[in-house]
């Protein structure tokens, strides 16, 4: 990584990485501020949001394109990281989404916000992906194994909380609204978490096995 680092054209990827993963981490902290803590929805927030996951799209296809063009003149020399980037940019991009998606339930739950359910329900995992945010960051700009490490815990974890919710709501007497609405937190937020581990997990699996650490890593190493 500090090898690569040192090189223009990646120097600038990785800015435009990073500023990816700040977008996002934005847009999944305003997105449940609105739901979880039912702050003000200040006026022009849903166009900010569209917004910032334009931005987040915009930025993806200039990285590819980037790596495109420095591949087509040297094809051997950054190859193994360029395919990296390609992956985790992807990543990324669907944290934006989910991020928008979860903005998007605070226009479908009936107000006002059940947030002793949610707590029972979720504890403080909104705020446990949102320093997941940092440390995922910090594991893939730094090379930090260990961290990378700490958030496949995390993920899995949260991955088996969020299965669980998904089956209480499923068996339980509460409203349509509440329980799709809930659903949907739980589905989104295993989601984030998801391609959070898979950015982390860059640092640690070969390439042929991103986005497959789920299915190998975890019976190999849990």
């Amino acid at each position: 990584m500090s090898f690569w680092k040192g090189k223009d054209f990646l120097k600038e990827i990785l800015k435009d990485f990073q500023q990816m993963m700040d977008d996002a981490q934005d847009m999944f902290r305003v997105s449940c501020d609105l739901i979880i803590r039912d702050k003000k929805k200040e006026e022009g927030v849903k166009d900010n949001i569209y917004r910032i996951d334009k931005r987040i799209n915009d930025l993806e296809r200039t990285i590819r394109t980037r790596i495109v063009e420095h591949l087509s003149l040297q094809p051997e020399i950054d190859l193994p990281f360029s395919l990296v980037l390609m992956s985790v940019v992807k990543d990324a991009e669907r944290l934006g989404d989910y991020a928008k998606n979860i903005f998007g339930i605070s226009e479908l739950t009936q107000k006002p916000f059940d947030r002793d359910i949610y707590r029972k329900l979720f504890d403080d995992m909104d705020t446990k992906l949102t320093a997941q945010f940092e440390k995922t960051k910090q594991a893939f700009l730094e090379s930090d194994e260990q961290l990378a490490h700490d958030i496949l815990n995390l993920e899995r974890n949260i991955v088996r909380r969020c299965d669980t919710i998904v089956a209480e709501l499923a068996n339980s007497d509460m409203s349509a609204n509440k329980a799709v609405c809930f659903t949907l937190i739980a589905r989104y937020f295993k989601r984030v978490s998801a391609h959070l581990a898979n950015i982390g997990s860059s640092v640690i699996l070969p390439i042929s096995d991103l986005d497959f650490f789920d299915e190998k890593f975890r019976h190999n190493h849990y």
